[in-house]
């Protein structure tokens, strides 16, 4: 079983504290401060950021440490009123930052890249409290999430139109490209800083202004970002803020999807979310860019590498938790390796992993995002039992939203673990013992982002790479994620692309001039 953290078990946090502050006056004080986060830190922000002022809303939320559901900070809790504002802010500053020359943009998107980097640590820990993740996958996101104002800023000068060569002497066809407008951006929080610049990245870069709700559970990044671009120079209104509580998120999304100043709409989440985002941007015809839900398949074939292969799923799937949109959901291995690939992995689980607060070195495996979360894994692993699988590793649910990485054996394509995405650390493998059945069970499902596939036989990865009915494809590798490649899904998991040159298209219209009464 995946080892806890010696020093402090995760299941004891909450309760050693208050057993610290009862026996120990003075210690508690050290204690607190490796699980708390500092309140005088200077990108800890806690109001609404709009046209370059913070505003207060009426009430305040609370953001809470999933690892031990202490409150770490009270967030202005914006509503309608507040998203309007940033509407309208938004809008009156997009006619003057279309105007800017490309190479301007580009200058302060880079400006803003280089103070991410210089406060790098600041935000990572914001992320660890806020999300839960290990501090040093924080400090990944946070390279990831400057990564993306990097390549955007690059982006932003290579934004090229055409010259059509013309039937007609008389005339040229011209294709400009020009920005939509307004960018309603709803993120989530699994990727509480990435999720963002990967979006308002290239919408800044084409000359768009951006609205950002953040998830409820994670604003502080956001807010964080915001400081940043006003240290940077981004000019008010470009880039707003309006943090919400779960109870005001449908209003506040009714008013970022209908306000018929906003162009797009950008979502990362849930499919069943991203319908009704997509229904309520109808009625006034809104380009949208959706990275919705996936299933992801892990398929290693009786070729593979099965070391190669242990180190891509120990990677994949137990990530943040298990709590990427990318993270690999349903294990198939083919029969002639399926016992020593499951051994072997069973192995790896005991040897890396280890549960505990995201702040504490050595910890790899944080809390899920909430209990919501946690009792999801615990009912897939139920129904997965009932079903005749069994548990070889973990399968418990700790206190709060802690949860055993779990490793289940003969698992069929009726239950539960194997129909919905899981988004928690559990490894599901099904036993399969052709190509086709492979392919069959990875491909039976409504949504299609990532798909993974092991295999020495290079007829094989070609055959698999083409079949496998996916946005993403990692041939023999377990991570993908980068900015110079295109990141979305087909079938249900979305619309558009993020990252790579095609990331910064959904924010430019074409344009097509006739240019006309010209002397041959």
């Amino acid at each position: 079983m995946s080892r806890l953290c010696p020093s402090m078990s995760p299941v004891c946090v909450p309760r050693t504290l208050r057993l610290l502050r009862q026996l120990f006056p003075g210690l508690p004080a050290a204690m607190q401060r490796l699980y708390s986060l500092d309140v005088s830190a200077p990108l800890l922000r806690t109001q609404g950021y709009v046209d370059g002022r913070w505003v207060s809303a009426a009430s305040v939320f609370p953001v809470l440490d999933p690892a031990t559901g202490q409150e770490i900070a009270r967030v202005s809790d914006c509503g309608p009123a507040e998203a309007k504002q940033a509407v309208d802010a938004a809008f009156k500053a997009f006619q003057s930052w279309k105007q800017r020359s490309a190479k301007e943009r580009s200058v302060l998107l880079r400006r803003w890249f280089d103070l991410m980097t210089n406060h790098k640590e600041e935000l990572a820990r914001l992320i660890t409290f806020e999300c839960g993740k290990p501090l040093q996958e924080s400090l990944s996101e946070v390279a990831y999430s400057a990564s993306f104002l990097e390549w955007f800023s690059e982006e932003a000068r290579r934004v090229y139109g055409d010259i059509v060569p013309s039937p007609n002497k008389d005339r040229k066809i011209l294709l400009l490209k020009q920005p939509v407008g307004v960018s309603s951006i709803i993120t989530p929080w699994n990727f509480p800083s990435a999720m963002i610049t990967r979006k308002v990245g290239a919408a800044l870069a084409a000359g768009c202004t951006v609205v950002v709700k953040p998830a409820e559970d994670t604003p502080l990044s956001a807010l964080a970002l915001a400081e940043l671009a006003e240290q940077a120079g981004i000019p008010a209104g470009v880039f707003n803020v309006v943090p919400c509580s779960r109870e005001k998120t449908p209003s506040v999304g009714e008013v970022l999807c209908t306000d018929p100043l906003v162009a797009i709409v950008s979502f990362t989440g849930s499919t069943a979310t991203g319908k009704v985002l997509l229904r309520m941007a109808a009625d006034t015809v809104k380009k949208a860019s959706m990275e919705l839900g996936g299933h992801a398949p892990f398929i290693v074939f009786d070729s593979a590498d099965i070391d190669v292969a242990v180190r891509g799923a120990m990677a994949s799937k137990f990530r943040n938790s298990g709590q990427t949109c990318v993270c690999s959901n349903r294990f198939l291995v083919q029969s002639g390796i399926h016992d020593r690939f499951v051994e072997q992995l069973g192995r790896a689980m005991d040897a890396e992993l280890r549960l505990g607060h995201g702040s504490e070195p050595g910890t790899t495996q944080g809390p899920l995002i909430n209990s919501r979360a946690a009792e999801k894994v615990v009912q897939q692993v139920s129904d997965a039992v009932s079903r005749g699988a069994k548990v070889l590793k973990g399968g418990k649910r700790l206190d709060g939203s802690f949860m055993e990485p779990t490793l289940l054996a003969d698992v069929t394509t009726d239950m539960l673990c194997t129909k919905e995405e899981t988004f928690g650390p559990l490894l599901p493998v099904i036993r399969f013992n052709t190509e086709e059945e492979a392919l069959a069970i990875a491909n039976a499902s409504n949504v299609g982002l990532a798909g993974y596939c092991y295999s020495q036989d290079v007829s094989q990865i070609w055959r698999v790479m083409e079949a496998l009915e996916t946005g993403i494809v990692g041939i023999n590798e377990g991570l993908l994620s980068t900015p110079e490649a295109s990141f979305g899904g087909v079938k249900e998991s979305g619309l558009g692309r993020e990252g790579s040159k095609y990331g910064i298209d959904d924010y430019l219209d074409v344009k097509y001039v006739c240019f006309g009464g010209l002397k041959p």
